[in-house]
This record gives structure tokens, C-alpha cells and sequence, in this order.
């Protein structure tokens, strides 16, 4: 695919991955408890990150030993060295794409946990309170974020391979089983 192709399809898969995810994280938290919204707001974070991970680790990983795995018909080999030969389709579609849409998300739930509190504790919209309980949501929900990027980043360069070829193996029993 040539790379104005790849921008468009991106852009395209960007507004209907963002769209789905944006409207099933407002579906989930719209009527959710504040317990329940932390969690899910923890699960789209952690979601993030683990793309984020993989996305590093394929553009960090060494083609060669999946080669020699391929010419042994090991599993997954094969998509291996596919996702490792598309490094920058594969880093862009995982860290930006998805991680982009996971923070912007967050952040977002991360605005509709404050409003579920301050409606809570019956803190008034122009409040010092408030404001001081929105930039602490938004203080936790960044440093989820880049922490657990920054985590994720120094695993997927350590174990770059090890990870691309399980994600190899996990897309390649979907595929067969789909």
C-alpha cells in the first residue's frame, strides 16, 4: 500500500476506531458508579499502554530469528516478520492510533469521573473544589498514562521480540479461528 493510501485508510480507521470507542466508553460510564468508572477508566489506560507497548517492541525487534522460526513452520513466525517489515504501519496503527484514543478517551473519563464525584460530595460547578478535584483526575489519569507508556516502552525494548512473536501467535489463532 502506497503512503498516501496508508494515510487515508489510517485517518478512516482512526475516525471509526475513535468513534466506537469514545461512544462505548460513554455508554459504559453514562450510568456506572464512581468504583466502576475508575475501573474502566484503569481498563482503556492499561489498553493504551499495552498497544503502546506493542507498537515500541515491533519497531525495536530483530527480523532475523523469526526467519529461521518461519523456514520451521513455527506458528506465527510468518506474521512476525510481516509485523516487523511494517514496523512504521504497525508502531503508527498501535501507538497513535489506538494510544491517541485511549488518552483522549481517558481524559475524557476521566472528566465524567470528576462530574460523577462532584455531584457526589455536591460541589458546585464554579467551585475551588471542583476545580482542584478536575486537575487532580487529570494529574492521575497523565501519569497513568505516561508512566505506564514509559514502563511499557523499556519492556518492549528489552523483550522486543519475545513480545512481537506473541502477539504473532495470539493474531494468528484469531485469523484461524475467525
Amino acid at each position: 500500500m502506497s503512503h498516501k493510501k496508508w494515510v487515508v485508510f489510517i485517518i478512516l480507521w482512526t475516525i471509526l476506531l475513535g468513534g466506537t470507542i469514545s461512544l462505548l466508553s460513554d455508554l459504559l460510564l453514562k450510568d456506572a458508579g464512581v468504583l466502576v468508572a475508575f475501573v474502566i477508566l484503569i481498563l482503556i489506560i492499561t489498553f493504551g499502554v499495552v498497544l503502546d507497548t506493542i507498537g515500541t517492541a515491533v519497531t525495536a525487534a530483530n527480523e532475523t530469528p523469526f526467519h529461521s522460526m518461519a523456514a520451521k513452520k513455527v506458528p506465527g513466525a510468518k506474521l512476525a516478520v510481516k509485523l516487523v517489515r511494517n514496523a512504521d504501519k504497525v508502531s503508527n496503527f498501535c501507538n497513535d492510533v489506538i494510544g491517541d484514543i485511549c488518552g483522549i478517551v481517558s481524559g475524557s473519563a476521566g472528566g465524567l469521573i470528576t462530574a460523577k464525584v462532584a455531584y457526589s460530595f455536591s460541589i458546585g460547578d464554579v467551585s475551588f473544589e471542583k476545580a482542584l478535584l478536575s486537575a487532580a483526575m487529570g494529574a492521575l489519569v497523565a501519569a497513568g498514562t505516561v508512566g505506564g507508556k514509559a514502563m511499557g516502552k523499556n519492556i518492549a525494548i528489552k523483550y522486543s521480540n519475545d513480545i512481537v512473536f506473541k502477539v504473532a501467535q495470539v493474531v494468528n489463532m484469531i485469523k484461524k479461528e475467525g
